[in-house]
């Protein structure tokens, strides 16, 4: 379970509320509605005891609590309250519908905000004022964002196991780690990448992935292809299991090019991935003259013999995938610690465009504004002909020759236009 889509939403705000102190013998007591709150968030966070987004693939949507509404004798609303979607180590997240990359949670406790919760409506207090004295108005809330998003899972390990099926790697890596992988004398027996920890001594120790075994064509998905080829793209250098003892009736040296024109097809960056050779199943009487044969092939390049069954030059191999990992480790770049909370923050804009006699008006605020107004009372509407004004939308519009009874759309609201002197 590496890939699953999700819809996600924030919360929505709670509705400011317009209410009025009424107290015996305090005539004209005054507005004292309360503040709605604000609707929670939907969090994705990393979490070292979850391998699998098989939670995800089963709960498909995730809401956030809305924000309380306001309530009378100046009592504002509670905060709606965050939902937190645990996900491992390693899920890289993009928008389900443009395919936009947003994040890859690749550390340990990593948050990301994915979407937020919408702001509360003000009570009416705030609109007071010396001419306005009893205000019976009061915001409504914001919608919570939502969207839908695209969750896949690559896999976090030092070094992958790579070979065609029933070449030896499960049994490999059940030798070297305590990973206790399905075993089986047919092809696709793994169906799901295994890791394992290979301790060589204190401080000494990697992460080893075996992948399920590529066929031909599986960077197009033939076989188990591209479903987990991709999970070896985070891996620092490879381990290339052939079967030398050729008991599949494979060619060990067609299967090697095989294999690493597969790599090449699916990503050159994963073909220029530094590969240790194993030479597997030299205890079978078959493999000496392929093991002869491979070394012509190979040149001075070196390979290493093993048996994954009785555990025959298996050490030595480890060892000297430890010794290039460090080599390798050191050469990289020192990366600046990413941060442990990203926030998907898409803040629009304000952008006006005119269609003929039509006025197209977009931003996040200008949407705020139009959503969080009463459009049924008249108080609401001068209300927000004021905040356009401030905004300077009115005095802009003027200036695009926006003239009176020319139509205004705000998101899925119309208007006609009023300059500031009418």
């Amino acid at each position: 379970m590496d890939r699953a889509i999700i819809y996600v939403k924030g919360g929505d705000g709670g509705n400011g509320c317009a209410s009025f102190r009424r107290e015996k013998y305090v005539p004209r007591g005054g507005p004292n509605g309360g503040d709605g709150g604000r609707g929670g968030n939907v969090i994705l966070e990393t979490s070292e005891d979850i391998t699998t987004l098989i939670d995800q693939v089963y709960s498909q949507q995730y809401v956030a609590e809305r924000g309380q509404h306001g309530m009378g004798k100046l009592k504002n609303g509670r905060d709606g309250a965050d939902r937190i979607v645990k996900v491992p180590i390693g899920t890289i997240v993009y928008d389900a519908d443009t395919g936009e990359l947003l994040a890859d949670l690749n550390q340990p406790g990593m948050r990301l905000i994915a979407v937020r919760g919408g702001i509360g409506g003000k009570g009416n207090p705030h609109f007071k004022s010396s001419i306005f004295r009893a205000p019976h108005i009061a915001e409504k809330s914001e919608a919570g964002q939502e969207r839908r998003l695209r969750l896949e899972l690559k896999l976090i390990a030092d070094v992958g196991l790579i070979g065609y099926p029933n070449v030896g790697k499960s049994t490999l890596i059940s030798r070297c780690s305590a990973a206790k992988p399905k075993i089986a004398a047919y092809p696709f027996t793994t169906l799901s990448p295994n890791l394992g920890v290979v301790r060589l001594g204190p401080e000494q120790h990697f992460v080893l992935a075996d992948m399920p075994g590529l066929i031909d064509g599986a960077h197009k998905g033939a076989g188990l292809g591209d479903t987990f080829l991709r999970h070896i793209e985070r891996t620092k250098m490879l381990i290339h299991v052939v079967d030398i003892a050729a008991l599949e009736e494979r060619d060990p040296i067609h299967d090697y090019e095989q294999i690493n024109e597969e790599l090449r097809l699916y990503s050159p960056q994963l073909g220029k991935l530094h590969q240790v050779i194993a030479l597997n199943k030299v205890d079978m009487p078959s493999s000496e003259e392929h093991l002869k044969r491979f070394r012509r092939y190979i040149g001075t390049r070196k390979v290493y013999p093993v048996s994954a069954l009785t555990g025959e030059g298996v050490d030595t191999l480890m060892r000297t995938t430890y010794a290039r990992l460090e080599k390798i480790r050191a050469r990289e770049p020192k990366l600046e610690p990413q941060p442990k909370e990203i926030s998907l923050d898409d803040e629009e804009p304000l952008e006006i465009h005119r269609v003929k006699d039509r006025f197209v008006v977009t931003g996040t605020r200008i949407r705020r504004a139009v959503q969080m107004t009463n459009l049924s009372d008249p108080e609401g509407v001068v209300m927000l002909h004021r905040k356009l004004q401030r905004m300077g939308v009115i005095r802009q519009l003027a200036r695009m020759g926006a003239q009176e009874g020319h139509t205004v759309q705000i998101y899925d609201t119309e208007f006609d236009f009023q300059s500031d002197d009418s």
